[in-house]
């Protein structure tokens, strides 16, 4: 049996790159849980973009119908102007966050996910309370490492040599 869910997204970086985290409010009727983490040295897109793939996952149901709510232009319309499938059939060549994109198709594909871009910083009270949660996870002690930047970072740097 599939459900309607409804998820806020948000990511953010204390530079960019940067510390940085997510955060996302997952509401399915009267149930809400809210995820965020954060990481050592990232990007704004990527924790974005990682914002939705984890909510995704957390999703007990396959063929759920999922609506995310995003300020994130970059994720949104990646996937509501098809971008990502074009990058995917080129194996994401010359794209930044591949490893992310990939993980994401997995768990998209899984559900019936629609995406609505909204304004950031715009009083939406499921928006602000995603940029709370990422902006803490990233001043937190103890993050984590984010080892796709920290791979793709590295053959950036290879390619240059």
């Amino acid at each position: 049996m599939s459900q309607n869910i409804t998820i806020y997204t948000d990511g953010a970086a204390k530079g960019n790159p940067g510390p940085g985290g997510y955060g996302t409010v997952l509401i399915s009727g009267p149930h809400r849980k809210e995820l965020s983490e954060g990481f050592e040295l990232t990007t704004n897109n990527r924790m974005e973009l990682l914002a939705v793939i984890v909510a995704l996952e957390s999703l007990k149901n396959e063929n759920s119908i999922v609506t995310v709510y995003t300020d994130s232009k970059y994720v949104a319309d990646a996937v509501e102007k098809k971008w990502v499938f074009d990058w995917e059939k080129k194996d994401f060549n010359k794209k930044k966050n591949p490893d992310l994109w990939k993980r994401f198709l997995i768990v998209y594909r899984k559900h019936k996910v629609n995406f609505v871009w909204i304004k950031g910083h715009a009083n939406i009270k499921e928006n602000e309370r995603c940029d709370q949660l990422a902006v803490q996870a990233c001043s937190k002690n103890n993050l984590l490492i984010d080892y796709g930047y920290v791979a793709q970072e590295k053959n950036n740097q290879l390619s240059f040599d």
